[in-house]
C-alpha cells in the first residue's frame, strides 16, 4: 500500500503542472489564444503556443523564433532559461513537468500488450539530429527576405503542436477550418502515429524525436538533481533497469541520458540502493535528529 501511494505521486505534479502552462481553459469554446505579458515567459517543458489555454510560450518554439536573428535579446533570454533549467534539473523536467510526456504516459496506461525498446536504443539518437537541423540550422540558414526563419519543428514535425493547437483551434474556428491543407493533414498523422506507438512503447516521442529531450539530456549527468548509487548496497540484480521504462541500466549509469528521474527505479530496488541527490527527506531527518 506504501508503494502505490507513493508511486502515486508524480502524476498528481504532472497534472498540476500541466494545469499551471494552460490555465486559460474557457479559450478552447472561443477558438482564440491567451496573447497577454505572460506569452513572453518560456515554460520548462513541450507545450504548444497555440494552444488555447496556454499561458506562456513553448521554449523549442521561442527559441526557433529568434534563433537566425541574434539582433533579438530574447534569444540570449531563452538560451539562458534553458540551461539554467537543464542545469538544475535536467530530464527531471520531461518526467515531471512536461504536458506532453505527460499525455504519452496516460496513453501507455491503456490496458494493451506493451513492448520494450531496448533493441531501438539507436533511434534515441535521433532527437539530437532532430534539435541540430530543424531547431537550430533550418531556422538559421533557411531565411526569408527580411532574415527570419520558419519554426521548422513547430511547423513540420511537433505533434503538440497539432494536439493542443491546430486540432482543437479547427474544431471552434470555422475559418480556421475552412483553411486547412495538406500541413495539416501530414501533422495529424505524425500525431496518429505518436499516438499509437504510445500506447504500446513507453514515452516514444521522448525518447526519440523531442529536441526539448535532446537538450536537458546535455545536462543529465551533472544536474544538481541527480540520482546516485549506493554501491555497498548495491548487488546488479538489474531489478531497477527491468523497471525502467527510458531503458536504463540504472545501477551502471544512474545519470544516463535518457533518465527521466521518474523513480521507478528507486521503488524497485529491492536494497535501497538508489536514491535522489540532493535527498532533501534525508536532509529533513538529519535536521531532526540534532
Amino acid at each position: 500500500m506504501a508503494r502505490e501511494k507513493r508511486s502515486g505521486g508524480r502524476w498528481k505534479i504532472q497534472l498540476l503542472a500541466t494545469l499551471a502552462c494552460n490555465p486559460f481553459l474557457s479559450n478552447f469554446f472561443k477558438g482564440k489564444l491567451y496573447r497577454g505579458p505572460l506569452k513572453g515567459v518560456c515554460v520548462p517543458g513541450l507545450n504548444c503556443y497555440s494552444c488555447p489555454a496556454a499561458a506562456a510560450s513553448c521554449p523549442i518554439g521561442s527559441l526557433q523564433a529568434v534563433v537566425g536573428a541574434p539582433q533579438y535579446q530574447v534569444s540570449y533570454y531563452v538560451v539562458g532559461i534553458l540551461i539554467f533549467l537543464g542545469a538544475l534539473l535536467g530530464r527531471g523536467i520531461c518526467g515531471f513537468l512536461c504536458p506532453f510526456g505527460w499525455f504519452q504516459e496516460l496513453l501507455h496506461k491503456l490496458p494493451t500488450r506493451k513492448y520494450s525498446t531496448r533493441r531501438l536504443h539507436g533511434l534515441t539518437y535521433l532527437k539530437y539530429g532532430v534539435l541540430v537541423v530543424f531547431v537550430i540550422l533550418l531556422p538559421m540558414t533557411v531565411v526569408n527576405e527580411v532574415g527570419l526563419g520558419d519554426p521548422f519543428f513547430c511547423k513540420y514535425l511537433c505533434p503538440a503542436g497539432i494536439l493542443e493547437g491546430g486540432l482543437p483551434l479547427s474544431l471552434a474556428n470555422e475559418s480556421i477550418r475552412a483553411s486547412l491543407g495538406t500541413l495539416f493533414t501530414w501533422k495529424s498523422c505524425l500525431l496518429v502515429g505518436v499516438v499509437v506507438l504510445a500506447v504500446f512503447f513507453y514515452r516514444p516521442f521522448c525518447k526519440w524525436l523531442c529536441p526539448l529531450g535532446a537538450f536537458y539530456a546535455l545536462f543529465n549527468k551533472h544536474a544538481l538533481c541527480r540520482l546516485s548509487v549506493d554501491q555497498d548496497r548495491c548487488t546488479a540484480c538489474g531489478a531497477c533497469s527491468r523497471a525502467c521504462g527510458m531503458d536504463v541500466d540504472v545501477f551502471r549509469s544512474p545519470n544516463h541520458t535518457e533518465c527521466i528521474r521518474c523513480g521507478d527505479c528507486i521503488r524497485a530496488c529491492p536494497h535501497q540502493a538508489i536514491r535522489r541527490t540532493p535527498d532533501l527527506r534525508a536532509t529533513h531527518k538529519k535536521e531532526l535528529s540534532r
